[in-house]
């Protein structure tokens, strides 16, 4: 997951672990709290498409 500018904010952005988008500020996630962060409203990066990957719902 991407956190905000400062590192330390909730999280922004849902990448998959091989994204090139993802960047410094992203760190790993388990299954379950990505899909809690998409279900909450987190977007999905539109590169890796993570909510596809875990097959999320809306």
């Amino acid at each position: 997951m991407e956190r905000g500018l400062d590192g330390h904010s909730p999280a922004v952005y849902v990448h998959t672990g091989d994204c090139h988008m993802a960047g410094k500020r992203s760190r790993p996630a388990s299954r379950e709290q990505t899909l809690q962060a998409l279900a909450d409203g987190v977007d999905a990066c539109t590169h890796c498409r993570p909510d596809r990957e875990l097959r999320f719902l809306e």
